[in-house]
């Protein structure tokens, strides 16, 4: 975090300040990270893969390099490999006839070997790294340490609870050390669309499975984001995602069952064009209450019904209650009206006008606990999505499937005549409320209670900048003042009094360092917001 902070320091680059030159350094911290992350070991990679789709916690230079411990993770010996399955299958282990040396993948928590099986049935077998368990749970009382000295920062925690992250994370990564519980998923997933022809998921061989090896049937894809290959067996990658998009719907809308690691390495394409998952150790669950939300917000965003949905996000717990929600409610506006398709036209920051201030500085946005895992999946699958075709739009490719989806969800009668009474009792309500609402306005306006805002954003900018000058001016003062006092104690009969004012100056003058590095934030600020219009 203290990296972060001071690259964002222009007076910290020798020769001025440049996007290229922070772009650089981002890129070098990066590395480093990425580095010191496959040393610590197995729970740090997997935090870093977390961290991958977290661009709300990192900038876009580190979730790039981060993505790469996908890929990264190095092997560990066949040998070992081989003394783990015969320790867990036992006497089973004569049912496997071949076994390849060279892993097909391995990742922070397990590789994977393939394997044939004496009914001939290709299959592949994840096995769990040797001595992962203990060093795991020490590590990840660790991550709650360091989760704990973050939310004690006021600048680090306000918007996000690092400690309930740190929880949910723990309770998730600690059920994949069981791979008994990983087949129980794979199973569940699988049974969700068995009647699915666009989407494969390996089958369980149960009598090969312990807690320390999954064995699968082999499944064998092109990797989601291998354009080249696609290409070659023609296949249409915006198909694809398109396939990947209704698929988490279903899960998130209509199962409450979702697929919560859809990384490239957990994602192949078949010969016939379907998708095919791997890898079932993180999977989410959300309850039936959520699932109707999520399904409303999705149906808001469908319909762009800007304000509906600021308020089933405030519900939800993605947005703050109790803030000014006008400059919230202009942004989703915008946002669909864009149709969340970038580059985004060039007047944007115009249609934003003053409120980008106070959405940059006011943090509004929270992310739930519950909600973690949900927005995890979604983020990474849109950078999925936007790999296999630049003109993705998760809204409107779900825009289709979800009047499908409602209407097959509302198809019991009763569900529907419900559904009308429900929006016929909000509109009753609405309309009986009208009266009273407009003589309780009319009343304020009577006492002199009603107030008119107008929002100027060029004049909300020239007071800003008249209060922070007159501060610091005044910070400037006090600071010089309490400096001639510190010069003439210390030439008087008691020097050792010029500690006083000393001590005084020490708290006034690192206030007066943070309003300039906040006055050039602002400048920062009112240039880009220039440069748009």
């Amino acid at each position: 975090m203290t990296f972060l902070w001071w690259d964002n320091q222009g007076w910290t680059y020798l020769g001025g300040y440049n996007k290229r030159k922070k772009d650089r350094r981002q890129t070098l911290r990066a590395k480093w990270l990425t580095q010191e992350l496959l040393h610590l070991g197995s729970a740090f990679i997997k935090l870093g893969q977390l961290l991958s789709a977290r661009p709300d916690v990192l900038p876009k230079g580190w979730i790039v390099e981060l993505a790469s411990l996908q890929d990264k993770v190095p092997p560990f010996d066949f040998v070992k490999a081989q003394e783990i399955l015969e320790k867990e299958l036992g006497p089973r282990c004569k049912e496997i006839i071949d076994i390849q040396q060279t892993p097909l993948g391995a990742a922070s928590l397990a590789q994977v070997h393939r394997g044939c099986l004496k009914s001939g049935r290709q299959v592949v077998f994840k096995i769990q790294r040797p001595g992962l368990e203990t060093f795991f749970r020490l590590d990840l009382e660790i991550m709650q340490e360091v989760a704990s000295l973050f939310q004690k920062n006021k600048s680090w925690s306000e918007g996000r609870d690092w400690i309930g992250m740190a929880k949910e994370c723990q309770r998730v990564l600690l059920r994949e050390l069981d791979f008994q519980i990983e087949a129980e998923f794979a199973a569940r997933f699988r049974q969700q669309f068995l009647e699915d022809p666009a989407i494969q998921i390996p089958g369980v061989v149960w009598e090969l499975t312990t807690k320390k090896v999954i064995c699968l049937d082999y499944l064998p894809g092109i990797k989601i984001n291998d354009q080249k290959a696609l290409a070659q067996q023609g296949i249409n990658p915006s198909k694809i995602a398109e396939i990947g998009a209704s698929s988490y719907l279903k899960q998130l809308i209509e199962f409450g069952f979702f697929h919560a690691d859809p990384h490239p390495g957990n994602l192949a394409v078949s010969a016939d064009g379907s998708l095919i998952y791997y890898d079932f150790g993180m999977m989410g669950t959300i309850s039936q209450r959520l699932r109707e939300r999520l399904g409303e917000m999705v149906r808001l965003a469908a319909i762009k019904d800007a304000s509906a949905l600021v308020e089933q996000l405030q519900e939800a717990g993605l947005i703050a209650k109790g803030i000014d929600a006008g400059p919230v409610r202009r942004l989703v506006r915008v946002m669909l009206q864009e149709m969340l398709t970038p580059p985004f036209s060039a007047n944007i920051m115009d249609k934003l006008s003053g409120d980008l201030y106070e959405l940059v500085y006011g943090k509004p946005f929270r992310l739930p606990v519950e909600l973690i895992f949900v927005m995890r999946a979604l983020s990474t699958f849109e950078g999925v999505g936007r790999t296999l075709d630049p003109s993705f739009n998760l809204i409107s490719i779900t825009k289709p499937y979800l009047i499908s989806l409602m209407s097959s969800t509302n198809s019991n009668p009763n569900d529907l005549i419900n559904e009308i009474g429900r929006q016929m009792g909000e509109l009753g309500s609405k309309a009986v409320g009208l009266p009273k609402r407009l003589d309780e306005s009319l009343e304020r306006l009577e006492q002199g209670d009603l107030q008119l805002q107008i929002r100027l954003g060029e004049s909300d900018r020239q007071l800003r900048r008249m209060i922070n000058a007159q501060q610091s001016m005044g910070q400037s003062i006090l600071i010089g003042c309490l400096g001639i006092a510190a010069a003439l104690l210390g030439s008087s009969n008691q020097p050792s009094f010029a500690i006083i004012p000393i001590l005084g100056a020490v708290p006034v003058s690192m206030g007066w360092i943070k309003l300039q590095l906040k006055m050039r934030r602002d400048e920062r600020l009112e240039r880009i917001q220039d440069s748009n219009k």
